[in-house]
């Protein structure tokens, strides 16, 4: 550890480099990528680890990965110690319990050298479209009884030694997905985009010298712990729970409780979600990195949300879960449609925390609709899959109305309709706001969303992936919920039909799947609402009368 105290000038610097070095990284995958969640969706994430292993900096991406990555590089550690690894290797897993919780996020690492001796590490990860499993995009929740179901599942190798490719692992793992040519092209993708990095890196030792890098990283993880430390010592200390629901765990299921309480003491925050509903024999579980992770998220977005985010944030947060629970399962837990999870981590905490925070919560979201499909395309006679990332509204807030069609409580984006109409052989025919569908308060929460999209491809198999069709997104300090939300098959014809919200159903060519995504939840009374800010909603069209 280095003793000198970097001066306040080199220290801004050093973290403002180390920022513009991730979204480097970061912006090189979205360019290179070859499939479109990572290109237009932004489902990829990116951080900068020292030599300890501890993050020093990370990208403005998903929290479910980045909170993973603190804990997954250890586990590339203690399977390649650093004394083993050499510059242009490249390492990847994608093990649920070792990394993000599911097989599809391939964890993507490489040793950054200087002058001989490794002086940190580039992670990013991407989330890639089909690795196999029993249905196409490997995120069914029906029909799963463990991960061996769900596709190819990699502990720790080296991808990439001393800067030549494993040849045999690549072949492995594009042999094992529907679609071989994204993912390969995504790993080297991933791999170009970490050796930018490196490059970023090397400079910034040259210009200010080991010494003086390596005195930054250790003051700004204490200058960070300490900012955190202080922002939970102004919350009263005391126990405050909140409890909500998942719809289910597939057609016909229970819905399933998740139960939190979160203790403030002094300095220190402890999350327990003991009172969570047990693992279930589906694909629908988190992983103990994943629910850490938005954790994490929750709570620094609550009580410090424009500081420097690092490995020094989490110190004084412990999180604990029973194991077995369906936040904390025991392998082999199928979790390949996780990501249906994220939401609701997030807002239980949201929940607990606004009698102690009112200014910082929010409604609950309108949650989001991740589903896949695979099938064959007539026309170009080929098999492919595809992808849809559909978001809605955020909560209503302290000061504002929830906003529409943004990502919330992570950072992707809806995927843009020229480009999955350019990706695969759909026809997106509708794609707008649902009028009055967020909850009432003092701010309304923010509209859902449809997006109405027509596949013209044959031998469709189907996975939806959504939420919020049973239990409505909760309203805060006094705010009503949003309207529920529902997934239908060919709306306003003689054949339509709901589907649930984690079905997984084969459809015709020429199908309309109808995403109508639920309203965020409204914050504070509707009866103190500024009747202007009605009229105005009405006089844009995003209330019904």
């Amino acid at each position: 550890m280095v003793s000198d105290a970097p001066d306040p000038i080199t220290l801004g610097v050093v973290w403002g480099a180390l920022r513009s070095i991730c979204v480097e990284i970061g912006s090189t995958v979205q360019r290179t990528a070859y499939s479109i969640q990572a290109r237009e969706g932004q489902d990829f994430s990116v951080a900068l680890f020292d030599q300890e292993g501890r993050m020093s900096a990370q990208g403005p991406y998903s929290p479910g990965h980045l909170g993973a990555m603190n804990f997954a590089i250890h586990n590339f550690l203690a399977a390649f110690p650093k004394n083993s690894l050499r510059p242009g290797d490249v390492l990847l897993m994608n093990d649920p319990q070792l990394g993000s919780g599911h097989f599809p996020d391939f964890l993507v690492t490489m040793p950054y050298f200087h002058a001989g001796e490794i002086v940190g590490f580039g992670v990013n990860l991407v989330h890639h479209t089909d690795v196999g499993g029993s249905r196409p995009g490997s995120q069914a929740v029906e029909g799963i009884f463990d991960w061996h179901q769900e596709g190819l599942r990699i502990p720790p190798i080296k991808l990439v030694s001393e800067g030549a490719e494993n040849e045999a692992a690549l072949a492995i793992i594009a042999g094992n997905s529907r679609v071989p040519g994204n993912i390969t092209g995504d790993l080297r993708s991933q791999r170009a985009s970490l050796q930018v990095g490196e490059q970023r890196l090397a400079a910034l030792y040259e210009r200010f010298g080991r010494p003086a890098v390596e005195a930054c990283l250790e003051a700004m993880l204490a200058q960070t712990e300490e900012r955190v430390r202080a922002c939970i010592a102004e919350v009263p200390d005391g126990v405050y729970a909140f409890s909500d629901h998942m719809d289910d765990c597939g057609p016909g299921t229970n819905p399933i409780k998740l139960q939190v309480k979160v203790l403030i003491q002094e300095d220190r925050l402890l999350v327990d979600f003991a009172g969570t509903d047990p693992q279930t024999v589906s694909g629908l579980n988190s992983y103990f990195n994943y629910t850490r992770s938005y954790t994490y998220a929750a709570v620094k977005s609550l009580l410090d949300p424009e500081a420097p985010m690092n490995a020094g944030a989490l110190r004084p947060i412990e999180v604990s879960a029973p194991l077995g629970c369906f936040l904390n399962p025991r392998p082999p837990a199928g979790g390949g449609p996780r990501a249906a999870i994220c939401s609701r981590i997030f807002e239980v905490i949201l929940g607990a925390l606004a009698p102690a925070v009112p200014q910082a919560v929010t409604g609950a979201n309108s949650h989001f609709c991740n589903a896949t499909f695979g099938a064959w395309d007539p026309v170009s006679r080929r098999s492919f899959v595809g992808y849809e990332l559909v978001h809605g509204g955020c909560g209503g807030r302290a000061t504002k109305d929830g906003c529409e069609a943004i990502s919330s409580p992570y950072n992707a984006t809806n995927l843009p309709i020229e480009a999955v109409e350019a990706q695969t052989p759909v026809i997106v025919e509708r794609f707008g706001f649902i009028p009055g569908s967020g909850g009432r308060g003092k701010y309304r929460g923010g509209l859902g969303v449809r997006r109405d999209v027509r596949i013209l491809a044959e031998q469709i198999r189907f996975t939806n992936l959504s939420e919020r069709h049973r239990f409505q997104p909760f309203g805060v300090l006094g705010g009503e919920p949003g309207r529920l939300g529902r997934t239908v098959i060919n709306p306003g014809t003689e054949n339509e039909y709901q589907i649930g919200g984690k079905a997984s159903v084969d459809l015709q060519y020429g199908d309309v799947v109808s995403f109508q995504l639920a309203g965020a939840g409204g914050y504070g009374d509707p009866a103190a609402r500024d009747p202007a800010l009605t009229e105005r909603d009405r006089r844009l069209g995003l209330l019904t009368e």
